[in-house]
């Protein structure tokens, strides 16, 4: 019999200790409230599904990197890479039980056995928000509106870059490399990662030199917002409906926003996933751009048609809040939210009175104030080790009961200001809701 097993995790997962778990979840409770008040409802899916399911859009490198594996009932299965493609299974499977246009968020983890770095890791959380069964340009806008409304919730600085992979894809039929796009789309969309000279070296090896000199004018293009529209537009052939779509998005946040320029139109954005058809976008953080896109996304016109014997078209757009990245970068920023998750700790003089002191803690939750209720005492009685408990929580306040914690004045001590006070109950009550 085996008498003792390392305790040990896998490379590119993690486990989270309560001060950091406790920020994760208040991040995601303001992105989630961000997301009710825009109408979306919240769904959630199997982490596991048939491996066919996975397979059939994610394409490129994404599909080398599934966690996939056979199961005890010999059935090929494996593990979500992200949110979008169950989605797109959700959505065909219960399609005559949603009402369209459906907006929809999904917050759950996902799972990808790639390279580890910062802020990236194998098994991972994402923050999915779409809108299926609408093509209008009024469903690309409050997605990319929605973005920006959860982030500066967030009290963060960011710009949003957008294109349109349709507009590339014109672009490539224009120079006659429009069956090469697949490779052509990916090799562009790692740019950031690769370099600008090692990009043309794929380009060149894809579509010759001439072609690949084209490929990084048009997705290079610089200049206002008029001027790169102009430019691509020119490069791609002339007017077109996907163009007029990026002018119709920039006017529409103008409208909404009060305010010039409010996304960049970047031509090098393409997004490596086969599935996104149209508008794409990915979002900086202007004070750490080098951390990579935090939100990105798209249009996937029909992606549930994949998973359907209807073949009538379900359109649809979204995007995605990379949830750990954002936290790294948040860290490495100084600007991560405290972590506190209780107010104040009753501390406990005597365990004989335990039932005392937590109907004292039941009047104070009533008044929204969290209070966690200390379980027995130090074993030599000093008041103080369960003040360094309370500090090493997080807490500002703990609360002294006296010989009857209902009825007697309690000593309310600030361990920030290292001061004792007598007060009532409904005076800590007060006091604690201003901090």
């Amino acid at each position: 019999m085996i008498d003792y097993i390392e305790p040990k995790v896998l490379k590119g997962f993690r486990d989270f200790l309560p001060n950091a778990e406790i920020i994760r979840r208040s991040l995601t409770e303001k992105i989630e409230n961000t997301f009710r008040s825009f109408g979306f409802v919240p769904i959630d899916t199997p982490a596991m599904e048939y491996a066919e399911i996975l397979l059939g859009k994610g394409g490129g490198e994404t599909e080398k990197q599934i966690y996939r594996f056979k199961d005890n009932g010999d059935r090929d299965v494996a593990l979500r890479f992200d949110l979008t493609v169950p989605f797109a299974r959700f959505t065909a499977l219960h399609r005559n039980e949603l009402s369209f246009p459906f907006k929809r968020y999904h917050i759950g983890k996902v799972w990808r056995g790639e390279n580890t770095q910062r802020g990236r890791y194998r098994e991972f959380t994402q923050c999915d928000f779409d809108i299926i069964g609408s093509d209008s340009p009024a469903a690309d806008f409050e997605i990319i509106l929605l973005i920006r409304s959860a982030l500066l919730n967030l009290g963060l600085d960011i710009t949003i870059h957008v294109n349109h992979r349709g507009l590339f894809n014109k672009f490539l039929s224009h120079i006659g490399q429009i069956d090469n796009s697949a490779e052509i789309l990916r090799t562009v969309d790692k740019l950031s990662k690769i370099g600008e000279d090692e990009t043309k070296r794929i380009l060149c090896g894809l579509t010759g030199e001439s072609n690949a000199v084209k490929i990084l004018e048009f997705i290079g293009a610089k200049g206002t917002f008029n001027q790169v529209i102009d430019r691509i537009t020119e490069l791609s052939g002339g007017h077109s409906d996907e163009s007029q779509m990026l002018i119709s998005l920039n006017q529409y946040m103008i409208d909404a926003c009060g305010c010039e320029n409010p996304f960049v139109i970047d031509p090098s954005i393409t997004r490596g996933l086969d599935y996104y058809t149209g508008v794409v976008f990915e979002t900086f953080l202007n004070e750490l751009p080098d951390i990579g896109s935090i939100c990105s996304g798209g249009r996937y016109d029909n992606l549930a048609g994949l998973y359907s014997k209807d073949k009538n078209s379900i359109s649809g757009v979204g995007s995605s809040i990379g949830l750990d990245r954002l936290l790294s970068a948040l860290e490495h920023l100084g600007k991560l939210p405290a972590a506190n998750s209780c107010s104040a700790a009753i501390i406990c003089a005597d365990i004989k009175k335990s039932g005392q002191y937590q109907a004292l803690a039941q009047k104070l939750r009533a008044e929204g104030v969290p209070c966690e209720v200390f379980l027995e005492p130090a074993a030599d009685k000093q008041l103080v080790k369960q003040f360094v408990l309370a500090e090493k929580k997080g807490m500002r306040f703990v609360i002294i009961p006296g010989e009857n914690p209902l009825t007697d004045k309690l000593t309310l001590r600030d361990l920030t200001e290292r001061q004792n006070t007598e007060v009532s109950i409904r005076e800590i009550i007060s006091i604690v809701n201003k901090q």
